[in-house]
């Protein structure tokens, strides 16, 4: 209830508007349908991984269910530790939308709310040592093996939800260096202008889904 109340006050200083706050899966499953119902979907949900009654795996089990009937809801989901099964699962599929942040990222006021308003945007917010500990898994596969490490390093950034030009002043190269590494990725991992601005999102899933 606490860290609830408290990410209500930190949103609203900021001007966001919160309009439902509730304590647990199913009464999160309820508030959303009837904000839909009336056809006033919020933007972007914020749930955490463990939820009442049991404290297991309640939020993220509703925070997939979410995505699945609403396609259109960012869903940025909070948990204590790297839980790699739930990441995945969230991450399953999903092309838009989507977040998965540590609680301790929540301290850093601004990290946090900007990965909110880029969540309801429809981009991706992945904490980096959820990025980590997924990569880590998906070195053992082939999928990837064309990438050069550098590209690697661009990737990883990406799935963190860095602009370009947030991507250059990490790696210390120009913002030209950055968006031919970002092109040379997108080609080899197949995927075309056609997908649009989705690529991004959809190059990063690629990775962490492979």
């Amino acid at each position: 209830m606490l860290l609830r109340e408290g990410l209500t006050r930190l949103l609203t200083d900021r001007g966001h508007e919160v309009v439902a706050g509730v304590g647990d899966a199913e009464a999160l499953i309820k508030a959303i349908r009837a904000l839909a119902d009336e056809g006033a979907l919020p933007d972007v949900v914020v749930a955490d991984v463990r939820m009442p009654p049991t404290h297991t795996d309640e939020g993220v089990r509703a925070a997939i269910r979410l995505r699945q009937d609403h396609p259109g809801l960012g869903v940025l989901v909070l948990s204590q530790y790297v839980e790699e099964q739930y990441a995945t699962e969230l991450l399953a599929g999903s092309s838009r939308g989507i977040g998965y942040l540590l609680k301790d990222r929540v301290a850093e006021v601004r990290e946090f709310v900007d990965a909110v308003v880029r969540v309801a945007s429809g981009g991706t917010a992945l904490d980096p040592e959820v990025v980590a500990q997924l990569l880590g898994r998906s070195r053992k596969q082939d999928v990837l093996a064309g990438l050069t490490p550098r590209e690697r390093e661009v990737l990883v950034l990406m799935a963190e939800g860095r602009t370009n030009g947030a991507i250059a002043r990490q790696l210390v190269v120009s913002d030209g260096a950055v968006e031919k590494h970002v092109s040379n990725i997108f080609l080899k991992l197949g995927l075309s202008p056609s997908d649009g601005d989705h690529r991004r999102v959809l190059a990063v899933l690629t990775y962490l889904n492979s």
